[in-house]
């Protein structure tokens, strides 16, 4: 992960690939990811059997900031 100030400063970067842009997110969306159950809870002892709850979570919090598109997608191995 790397932190910028702008979107200017991201898309002067030398390596900046065209086409990720939709990878670029906001200090904002960034908080409402990682404050989310998906990495608050990972300490928690009974993670793993609410992993599955988290990750809609995640999935949802995607969702609402706008990153749903093939960036964001799993690659098919």
């Amino acid at each position: 992960m790397n932190l910028f100030r702008s979107e200017e400063h991201i898309r002067n970067w030398k390596s900046f690939v065209e086409g990720t842009d939709e990878g670029i997110l906001s200090l904002s969306d960034l908080l409402k990811l990682f404050s989310g159950s998906y990495f608050r809870r990972r300490l928690d002892e009974d993670y793993v059997s609410h992993m599955r709850e988290y990750a809609r979570e995640m999935v949802q919090a995607m969702k609402e900031i706008g990153k749903t598109g093939p960036f964001w997608k799993k690659p098919k191995t």
